[in-house]
């Protein structure tokens, strides 16, 4: 087995109602994320709003060169679901700096993983 990248799985509580329901500060976010973490994009950040009642709120998806950014905001919890899954080494901390900076949330819970890629 080898270690084809590192994914960290943020959950954020009691995030600033606000900034999670604001298209244009997720879209900053993930700007602001791709360069603090020294990736490179792949076209703009798709940034849409859709559900309905507690299911509500926006959806990120960045390409970057090594994989991708995502994240869901649910405007009913205040919460948000952020997840960075790269190949190319990033640090977590960095990542939860820029998550703070921008959503403010009270309570950060992260889970790094290492992907496994399976050869023949």
């Amino acid at each position: 087995m080898k270690t084809w990248g590192t994914e960290l799985v943020a959950d954020l509580g009691q995030c600033d109602f606000l900034s999670i329901t604001n298209a244009n500060n997720i879209r900053a976010f993930a700007t602001t994320l791709v360069k603090a973490i020294d990736m490179k994009a792949w076209g703009e950040p798709q940034v849409v709003h859709f559900g309905s009642e507690d299911k509500e709120g926006y959806t990120l998806v960045q390409l970057i060169e090594t994989s991708n950014i995502t994240a869901h905001f649910s405007n009913d919890t205040s919460s948000a679901f952020v997840n960075v899954f790269s190949c190319k080494p990033f640090e977590k901390q960095v990542v939860i700096d820029v998550i703070k900076q921008y959503f403010n949330p009270r309570i950060i819970n992260t889970t790094l993983l290492d992907r496994i890629a399976y050869y023949n």
